[in-house]
């Protein structure tokens, strides 16, 4: 099984070979810290060296879910954790409060708020959220599929 952490429970087993990679940061619950966490997101994904399709839709959930906990919560700090498991990334941001209804898909509408979730949706290849085991708050993950990119000049194994 794949470890768990304070954000992200134990989720699937691994086969043998599969790399596991996580990591994690909080930020203070600023309008500001938004970009902080964008360009924390870039800069890790392109360590991990994942395709750049897969890294601008990862930094534009993290900005919706870490501008979702910013606007929507009480919180003084939000948790951002990035779990690459196979050909998987998991994002998932904890605040530490949150209205008791959780998140929700808006109907698409004219105002300019309203649809970060929408995107959420339609990028990732599942989302979700619940409450935090170990504190209060929210956890609200989403995940994408990704290939892992190679090096130019370098060739897949067969």
């Amino acid at each position: 099984m794949a470890p768990g952490s304070a954000l992200i429970p134990r989720l699937a087993d691994l086969s043998p070979g599969t790399e596991a990679l996580r990591y994690c940061f909080a930020l203070p619950a600023h309008p500001e810290s938004v970009a902080g966490a964008r360009e924390l997101t870039r800069t890790r994904l392109d360590a991990w060296q994942l395709g750049r399709d897969v890294g601008d839709a990862a930094v534009l959930i993290v900005s919706e879910l870490v501008t979702n906990a910013v606007v929507h919560t009480a919180s003084t700090r939000v948790v951002c954790e990035l779990s690459r498991f196979g050909e998987r990334l998991r994002i998932a941001v904890q605040d530490q409060g949150h209205p008791s209804c959780g998140p929700r898909l808006r109907a698409s509408s004219d105002d300019e708020h309203g649809r970060g979730l929408v995107l959420v949706d339609a990028m990732s290849s599942a989302w979700g959220a619940h409450d935090a085991q170990h504190s209060s708050g929210r956890i609200v993950w989403a995940e994408l599929s990704h290939g892992v990119e190679q090096p130019s000049g370098t060739d897949r194994p067969c």
